[in-house]
């Protein structure tokens, strides 16, 4: 079974491996509608991480 800490860690990286994706798009000149995607994409999932954050917290408290 994957752990909390795990999970939370899996869903930052996760974050920063679009966000570093979606800049380097933009720093290369790439397609504007595809580093749109990238940051729409990083959006969902820091919200993602941060109910999943949010959940730990709960959890671990309870």
């Amino acid at each position: 079974m994957i752990s909390s800490n795990s999970l939370v860690l899996l869903a930052c990286l996760a974050v920063a491996v679009v966000l570093l994706l979606g800049l380097v798009n933009m720093m290369r000149g790439g397609s504007a509608n595809v580093s749109q995607k990238l940051m729409r994409l990083r959006v969902l999932l820091q919200f993602l991480a941060i109910i999943l954050i949010m959940g730990v917290v709960w959890w671990r408290s309870a």
